[in-house]
């Protein structure tokens, strides 16, 4: 600009007023950072809040159920969730109708060597399937597959039979035997495996690490989390098993919790704050257990996930 030229100058009432600062809405993002606008939100949580109550309702019902004492009406209309006056006189009750601990004592029992079995059935048969090369192993696999698609009512029979044979009849070991080592535990387990990189056994190989070392010190440490998810499920099948129990067992020293159960159901029918309170103690070990290894199981599913 040169010094000839006149600079004009406005006014201050002729200066623009400055723009006022936009106000920026909350931005609301997932966990890969796309943004979700609010009614989505807001329909992820009401379907959420849906599940919720069709999952953890029935339990909650069952333990106010549990606590309501024989002065309360379970069936009046509409139905009072929280009880007036709780109390804990309906366990004693179930306590003192059928031995309730020497059923649970028995199902933990069963549960606990089917944890164990299956825990170190499957990591050994999963290892051999995923990590040893050796002829026919493709064909085990399969085997292991097929299995699944079998039902229990269609082999309950030949069970039944060769636990007979096997004189395992009426125990505790024949409850167990048949279940011992799950075909789906075994192949997720298997899985877990694959997902392992094989340059770490293959440096511990030239180490001069041999097939125990390997599995005991190296894969079997980094599958903790699918091995979690082996010992709920195998738990919560032994724990919950019915049918088989019911078929195999004819002393009633040796009932296990759910066939102990369902006689003080068939007995009491009409008490339903009795059949409430022995579903409870029937379920609070399950709670106990997945609350105590919920960190590895949610963990374990990424492990064993199948492999495309």
């Amino acid at each position: 600009m040169s010094v000839t030229e006149k600079v004009q100058v406005r006014p201050a009432a002729e200066q623009p007023a400055p723009s006022p600062a936009r106000t920026r809405e909350p931005r609301i993002t997932d966990e890969n950072g796309r943004r979700v606008r609010v009614w989505e939100l807001a329909l992820r949580y009401l379907l959420l809040l849906g599940v919720l109550a069709l999952t953890i309702g029935p339990f909650l019902w069952q333990l106010s159920t549990s606590l309501k004492g024989p002065t309360e009406d379970i069936f009046g209309s509409p139905p009072k969730f929280l009880p007036a006056d709780p109390t804990l006189h309906n366990y004693e009750r179930v306590a003192e109708t059928i031995p309730v601990w020497d059923y649970a004592l028995n199902s933990l029992k069963v549960a606990a060597a089917n944890v164990v079995t299956n825990c170190v059935g499957a990591a050994l048969a999963g290892y051999a399937l995923a990590r040893l090369r050796y002829r026919g192993r493709r064909v085990a696999t399969l085997v292991f597959i097929l299995t699944m698609l079998v039902p229990v009512e269609g082999i309950i029979i030949a069970q039944f039979t060769t636990m007979r044979e096997l004189g395992l009849n009426n125990t505790l070991v024949g409850v167990l035997l048949p279940g011992c080592v799950s075909a789906l535990n075994v192949l997720l387990m298997r899985n877990a495996f694959l997902n392992l990189p094989y340059e770490i056994e293959e440096a511990a190989f030239v180490d001069g690490a041999n097939v125990w070392q390997r599995f005991l010190r190296i894969a079997l440490p980094a599958v903790k989390g699918t091995l979690a998810v082996v010992a709920i499920f195998a738990f919560m099948g032994a724990w919950d098993d019915f049918l088989w129990p019911l078929i195999v067992l004819s002393d009633p020293s040796n009932f296990t919790l759910t066939i102990g159960l369902n006689y003080l159901h068939g007995t009491f029918a009409n008490d339903e704050r009795l059949v409430a309170a022995g579903t409870i103690i029937a379920v609070a070990p399950l709670i106990v257990l997945f609350a105590c290894l919920q960190r590895y199981f949610f963990r374990g599913v990424g492990e064993g996930a199948v492999k495309g």
